[in-house]
């Protein structure tokens, strides 16, 4: 499925309704059966307004365990930049949502890690990865909204919580500031070379639309509802790049 459709949107009438009609309209059950761990990456912010809905991501995870194979484990994963995950859980009613429904909530900032290499980060040696992102199907869940230092809260940028702070906190700040030792842009793109999000769900109930599909589409389109020209996204167009050089690289040496 997800490799056939890149994606879909669907006017919002309410999270209840919206988000199991479009989840099924895209057969993603089909697709999670295939895996034993599923992990659901909201955006959670000390701005609270910019965070992913609770109602949201319980809609998404009632989907999830109805379709799930039964032996799957679900977990609700993030690492908050400059805050406590754990208190973010809390004040946002997260902490209940895991209770209710018997799943995990993970701490990004503080789970174990593995480092990965890749020959197409623009700016890392290395970077220390979630270990459990690695091995799970991920389902990038971000509260679309404009951002001043990424120009807009969406899929891929959401990934920047899986910067571990304990890894990339700044020795006298408490947010993420050895991401920062460049343009942001190139902080998201490396990120997403560790692991692009298998699938996105994207909050645009304030733009009374859901989006769902592949992310980096999927961002395009959010970037479009924002009013924005999806080149105008510096993150966007630099992973864009890289994946059309990757290709064209790849049709060279085929071509050979």
């Amino acid at each position: 499925m997800v490799s056939e459709v890149k994606g879909a949107s669907m006017k919002f009438k309410s999270y209840e309704k919206t988000v199991p009609e479009l989840l099924g309209i895209l057969k993603l059950q089909r697709e999670l059966k295939k895996y034993d761990k599923i992990v659901l990456k909201p955006f959670l912010s000390g701005q609270l307004q910019e965070s992913t809905p609770r109602e949201f991501v319980e809609n998404v995870l009632k989907f999830v365990l109805e379709n799930k194979n039964p032996v799957a484990e679900v977990f609700i994963a993030e690492g908050a930049d400059g805050e406590n995950t754990q208190e973010l859980f809390e004040v946002l009613g997260y902490d209940k949502l895991a209770e209710r429904y018997d799943i995990s909530l993970v701490d990004l900032n503080k789970t174990e890690t593995q480092t990965v290499q890749n020959m197409e980060f623009l700016k890392f040696d290395e970077i220390y990865y979630p270990k459990l992102l690695l091995e799970s199907f991920v389902i990038s869940l971000p509260k679309l909204a404009p951002h001043p230092e990424t120009g807009m809260i969406a899929s891929l940028s959401n990934m920047l919580g899986a910067f571990s702070a304990e890894h990339y906190k700044g020795f006298f700040s408490r947010g993420k500031s050895k991401i920062r030792k460049w343009p942001i842009k190139y902080s998201v793109h490396d990120i997403i070379k560790c692991k692009l999000p298998n699938f996105s769900i994207i909050d645009g109930a304030e733009q009374s639309v859901i989006l769902a599909g592949l992310p980096l589409e999927i961002d395009k389109q959010g970037a479009k509802l924002l009013g924005k020209e999806w080149k105008e996204i510096s993150y966007l167009r630099l992973i864009d790049e890289s994946l059309a050089e990757k290709k064209e690289k790849k049709e060279e040496m085929s071509y050979v």
